[in-house]
């Protein structure tokens, strides 16, 4: 739909004509986010203040104009997309990191903040910040911070909800609220509410992250196993064992191919699966750590298991694993991934139904994921160009989902909800769970304004059955 003109000429007075992007073309650039859900925006609007997206909130809620809000549109979810057509408000004009604390060891951010901007800012002064997801060069704090992000090194330090102190949030009538802080304070955490709400309950224009010592030592090991289950074992394993690293990640075969032909990083690519297993803290602690992981990756058929020397070849090592999506553009040009969750014992099993899926609609699928916390990202490689692929994509991803939850996981480890799994809501929550959680929304945004369309399924739809086959793939019928 076009905006009024009204509307139009309040935007523009309130942020500047220039800050309100409704050229048709100019608006297909904020069509989607990283995921494969897409909706043109009525217009975009680009504030640079909190003061502005207030100005802009109480403008929509006068002429019922939904609002997205959005950061850099990393998202994997469809969290940013206007699929209710209205205002994408969009924050990465705002984008200055406010103060860092080394005392307190605390950063107030603007949400547009880059992730491995702040993560620089913060090593000037001896510090970090733990939550890295894969896209931590392009993707913003307070996007982090309303889908509850996590990344690599979230198996030891947690994901964003642990790190996220205080919020400034307006509210979706244009007040401005904040909360928590840098103390614990008493009273509902309605702080915990807003960190992974998906940009349904507030737009966030501040964030108060904690900031961690730069550890004394830190020691990754790679290692190559013949297959995926070899290599599952021994994640069990050393979790089994009492030992957290700060991060256990794996690759499959079609991954490390891919990934070694575009970063080179020494993945050999033979192995069944690879996996980067790193420590760290005080060095004779990191050390001891270490050791044990090494002794435990040999027991259970590792090869080629090697320790990087330097702090270039650990970025190389981890290069390439945060690069791993990229790098499948060798084989298919379009993906599609989700994160779904299953218990760690039970990944060799999810791995075999997941190539069993692909197979069956005769899709390549790649894995690249988490796998200390159990957290999959089996990505479908596929060329949109071809005709009906795009269906077989959503089926076959959608049973990849249903197979988790039939194996005790959940929907998401860390991408949300969105658009894309909100019908899925219901194999996880009951009715009444489902009713709980929209009548906190309603508490905040009782004219389901605030990206409407996300977490929760439509009611007037069918709920998504899968009926599952023996050794098969299962059935979706609800497409």
């Amino acid at each position: 739909m076009t905006l009024a003109t009204k509307i139009l000429r309040d935007l523009q007075q309130a942020i500047g004509a220039e800050n309100v992007v409704h050229d048709e073309l100019d608006l297909r650039i904020f069509e989607r986010d990283a995921s494969i859900a897409g909706a043109i925006p009525d217009a975009v609007v680009l504030p640079a203040t909190t003061d502005e997206v207030a100005a802009v909130v109480r403008i929509a809620a006068r002429h019922d104009l939904p609002v997205v809000p959005r950061g850099a549109g990393t998202g994997l979810s469809g969290g940013a997309v206007t699929s209710h057509g209205g205002l994408a408000l969009q924050v990465t004009r705002m984008r200055r990191i406010l103060e860092i604390d080394t005392f307190g060891g605390t950063a107030l951010v603007e949400p547009g903040v880059v992730n491995a901007d702040l993560t620089a800012a913060a090593a000037r002064h001896g510090l970090f910040y733990a939550p890295d997801p894969s896209s931590q060069k392009a993707c913003t704090i307070g996007g982090n911070a309303a889908e509850n992000s996590g990344g690599p090194h979230c198996l030891y330090y947690g994901v964003t909800t642990n790190h996220v102190l205080g919020l400034e949030v307006v509210l979706p009538d244009g007040k401005v609220s904040w909360l928590g802080g840098a103390a614990d304070l008493p009273g509902l955490d309605l702080l915990g509410v807003v960190v992974g709400s998906e940009g349904t309950l507030g737009t966030i224009t501040k964030v108060l992250v904690r900031l961690l010592p730069i550890p004394e030592a830190v020691i990754t090991l790679m290692a190559a196993f013949p297959t995926i289950d070899a290599a599952s074992q021994a994640v069990s394993e050393v979790i089994g064992r009492g030992i957290v690293p700060a991060a256990l990640e794996m690759m499959d075969h079609v991954t490390v191919g891919a990934v070694e032909a575009h970063y080179h990083a020494g993945y050999p690519t033979d192995a069944g699966a690879v996996l980067l297993a790193e420590v760290d803290g005080i060095e004779e602690a990191a050390a001891e750590h270490a050791e044990a992981i090494r002794k435990v990756l040999h027991d259970n058929e590792a090869t080629h298991l090697r320790q990087a020397a330097d702090p270039a070849e650990r970025e190389l090592l981890w290069a390439g694993r945060k690069g791993a999506i990229g790098a499948l553009g060798r084989i298919k040009p379009n993906y599609y991934l989700h994160d779904g969750v299953v218990p760690r014992t039970r990944l060799p099993e999810i791995l075999r139904q997941v190539g069993e899926i692909g197979r069956a609609y005769e899709l390549p699928v790649a894995n690249v994921f988490h796998a200390g916390d159990g957290n999959l990202h089996p990505n479908l490689l596929f060329d949109l160009r071809e005709e009906g692929v795009l269906e077989q994509v959503e089926k076959a991803a959608a049973e990849m989902l249903h197979a988790c939850i039939e194996l005790g996981g959940t929907l998401s480890g860390e991408h949300g909800i969105g658009l894309e799994k909100s019908a899925f809501m219901p194999w996880v929550f009951s009715p009444d769970d489902l009713d709980a959680m929209r009548r906190v929304k309603d508490v905040f945004d009782p004219r389901g304004l605030l990206n409407p369309g996300k977490i929760f399924p439509d009611e007037t739809a069918e709920e998504p059955k899968v009926v599952a086959r023996t050794g098969l793939a299962a059935e979706a019928n609800w497409w």
